[in-house]
Order: C-alpha cells, then structure tokens, then sequence
C-alpha cells in the first residue's frame, strides 16, 4: 500500500500516512474550504490500511489550529483508528501542544475521553523558541 502524502498549505495540514511502519502524521492548520473533501481520501487511506494493518500504529497530531467543521472531519479519522484497536491492534495517538494552548490540549482531552483509543498528550516548545 502506498503513502499517502499531502503536502501543507495555510490552510490545509501536512499528510504523512506510512502503511509499512504504521506511523501516521497530521501537522499544521486544518482550515480547508471543505474538510469533508480534505479529509475524504484520508478516511479511504485508513479504510484501506485497517485490511492489513500493522501491529502497532501511531498517529501523531501536532495541529497549530482546527476550525469546527476540521473537527468532525478528525473525529471521524479517530473512529477509524479506533475500529483498527478493536480487531486487537496497538493504536496510540500522539497529540502535540504547544506548552502555552490551552485550547490545544483540551481538544485533545476532548478527543480522549469519546475515543477508545489511548492517547498520550505531548507538551512542545512553541514554534520561535
């Protein structure tokens, strides 16, 4: 299976999804014109690694800012993941903060407690440091 490898832009996050180590990257602002169609081949990508996944996946996040619709849209991507821990596999999202975003880390605690998935909360230096 191939990456799946989009490249970054003001609006939209980098993409890093790797099927042959099961480490998976979100960076950057999630605030496309249309997050459903963002994230569409993102959700296919996981519907087609979750039919030969690897033992352990990770999935780290470091988002600097998500708009509500992005959102639903990560939700979605968890609940994915989350169907993957269900057949027996070793799912963790990394979720990286900047030490001063409040916002940032309760999303990921938001995140948390609806997904059973367990996730690990990553304190970063702020970009500039």
């Amino acid at each position: 299976m191939e990456a799946l490898v989009i490249e970054g832009t003001n609006k939209t996050p980098s993409i890093h999804f790797d099927a042959t180590t099961g480490r998976l990257e979100m960076r950057g602002r999630s605030i496309p014109e249309n997050s459903i169609d963002f994230y569409k081949p993102l959700i296919l990508w996981i519907d087609g690694y979750a039919r030969s996944p690897k033992p352990r996946t990770v999935l780290h996040v470091q988002l600097e800012y998500f708009n509500t619709s992005s959102s639903k849209c990560i939700l979605d991507l968890f609940k994915k993941l989350e169907s993957i821990r269900t057949l027996g596999h070793d799912v963790l999202v990394n979720w990286h903060y900047e030490e001063d975003d409040e916002d940032m880390l309760e999303a990921g605690e938001d995140y948390q407690a609806i997904i059973n998935i367990p996730f690990k909360m990553i304190q970063i230096q702020e970009a500039g440091q």
